[in-house]
Parts: structure tokens; C-alpha cells; sequence
């Protein structure tokens, strides 16, 4: 329809005046958010000029184009969808308490935090955090387990004799 009243330099003003309506009803008919009734349509036809089915095909192609968008839409809302879904399976807390329960048990600690580091994904909630537990636990597990083994193995010990 803007074409159309383009094509003959009318204004959005000049129409509604011509057919005693508001010229807000003319900016809607264009931008597609309504469409005129019949009468209305008739007389749009008969003052750009044009044939009803020149101006319903013009609504026509902005239909298209807005089938068009809704499915772009669509598939837009299928992927919000799909990323929405993925944090439902959200395995952050879990894979902190298990990062957690590593500290407990020191040899225990070295195996499960690399799993752990790779299993994080992006998508959990605790993703960053969890990276820093896994850090922190295996270099506890280190510490504390060249602690035992230097006990076990008498690492490091000195004896002192008494001379008396």
C-alpha cells in the first residue's frame, strides 16, 4: 500500500483525510500491524488507481516476508531452546561436591580432578569455579601426598645422636 501511495505522491495526511480516517490507521495498513476492511480497500483502490489485487499482492509479499522472519525467529527460539535445555542438565554443583570430595581423600583427589576439569563444560553454572576447586584439589593431593610418602619413606629425616 506505501508504494502504491508513494507511486502517486500522497501522503499518509492526504489518505486519511480522503477517506475520513486517522492517518495512525494508514501508518498500521502499511507497516502490516492491520489491514483495512473492505470498503476501505475499495476506495484505496479507486484513489491510487490501482487494481485491489495490485494492493493485496503488495500485502502479499509483506506477508512472505513476514513468514519468512517468523521462521528465522523460529529457529532462533530452537536454539535458545536447545542452550536452555543444556543448562537444565546442569552438572556444576555435582562436579564441585565431587572436586570437594577430592580434597578428603588424598590419592583419590589426583584421579578424579583431571576427569572432572574435562567434564566441565561452559554451559554449567559453577564452570569457572569448579576449574579453581580442581586446581586447588590436585595441588593439595600433591602436597599432602609427598607428605605421606616422605613419612612412609623417611624422606628428609634427620637423626640426631646423642654424644653424652
Amino acid at each position: 500500500m506505501k508504494e502504491s501511495r508513494v507511486n502517486k505522491g500522497y501522503s499518509q495526511g492526504n489518505v486519511a483525510d480522503h477517506l475520513h480516517i486517522s492517518r495512525q490507521s494508514i501508518s498500521k495498513w502499511e507497516n502490516g500491524n492491520s489491514y483495512p476492511d473492505l470498503d476501505n480497500l475499495v476506495k484505496l483502490s479507486t484513489y491510487y488507481e490501482v487494481s485491489i489485487d495490485e494492493l493485496l499482492k503488495e500485502n502479499q509479499e509483506l506477508k512472505k516476508k513476514i513468514e519468512e522472519n517468523k521462521g528465522k525467529i523460529e529457529e532462533n527460539v530452537q536454539k535458545l531452546a536447545f542452550i536452555r535445555g543444556s543448562s537444565e542438565k546442569d552438572e556444576g554443583l555435582i562436579l564441585l561436591v565431587l572436586s570437594f570430595l577430592g580434597f578428603l581423600i588424598t590419592p583419590l583427589g589426583l584421579i578424579t580432578s583431571p576427569i572432572l576439569i574435562f567434564r566441565n563444560k561452559k554451559t554449567n553454572t559453577l564452570h569457572k569455579f569448579i576449574y579453581v576447586a580442581c586446581i586447588c584439589c590436585i595441588a593439595y593431593n600433591l602436597f599432602t601426598g609427598y607428605g605421606i610418602l616422605s613419612d612412609i619413606f623417611s624422606w628428609g629425616t634427620t637423626t640426631v645422636e646423642y654424644l653424652g
